[in-house]
C-alpha cells in the first residue's frame, strides 16, 4: 500500500541549494561519488534544477538542489571553498580511501585523507565541476549523535 504525501506539521530543514554552470556534470558527478541520486527535475525558462538525495530518504527527507541558470551556464562559481562544504559520513575508513581514490583519478581530490582530532574523525574531500567543496567522513559521528538524542525516527 502506497501511502501518499504528508503535509508539514512544523518547521524542518529541507534543502541546501548551489549554482552549477553544467547540470548535467554535476549529476554525473554526484552519481559516480556520493551516495545521492536524483529526485526531481525542473525546467522554466531561467535554468534547469535538479534535486538529489539519499535513496529513500522518506524520515525527514533532505535534499541538495542544483540549480543551473542559462545566463550563467559555463561560468563555475564555487559557492562552498575553500572551508564550507557538503558534508557525507561514511561507514567506515575503506569508503574514506575508495572515495579518495576516484578524487584522485577524476582529478578533484581537495583534501588527502587524514584522521583529525574527536569529533571530526577520518576525512578526505574532493571539489565538484564547480569547485564546491564536499567533505566525507568516517567516525565523525554526526549521525549517530542526532539519533542517540532524539531516536531513530523509526
Amino acid at each position: 500500500m502506497t501511502k501518499g504525501p504528508t503535509m508539514l506539521t512544523r518547521p524542518r530543514w529541507t534543502h541546501i541549494a548551489i549554482p552549477s554552470s553544467d547540470l548535467a556534470r554535476s549529476i554525473e558527478f554526484y552519481g559516480k561519488v556520493t551516495p545521492l541520486v536524483v529526485v526531481h527535475r525542473h525546467q522554466d525558462a531561467m535554468g534547469e534544477t535538479v534535486w538529489l538525495s539519499n535513496p529513500e530518504q522518506v524520515v525527514d527527507p533532505f535534499v541538495l538542489v542544483i540549480a543551473m541558470f542559462y545566463s550563467e551556464r559555463g561560468h563555475p562559481q564555487p559557492t562552498l571553498a575553500p572551508f564550507a562544504h557538503i558534508g557525507i559520513e561514511v561507514p567506515s575508513r575503506d569508503d574514506i580511501d575508495s572515495v579518495a581514490e576516484v578524487g584522485r583519478t577524476l582529478g578533484c581530490l581537495s583534501w588527502e585523507p587524514q584522521d583529525m582530532p574527536d569529533p571530526i574523525g577520518y576525512i578526505c574531500a574532493l571539489k565538484d565541476p564547480d569547485g564546491n567543496v564536499i567533505e566525507f567522513s568516517h567516525n565523525q559521528k554526526v549521525f549517530s549523535t542526532v539519533q542517540e538524542l532524539w531516536g531513530t525516527g523509526s
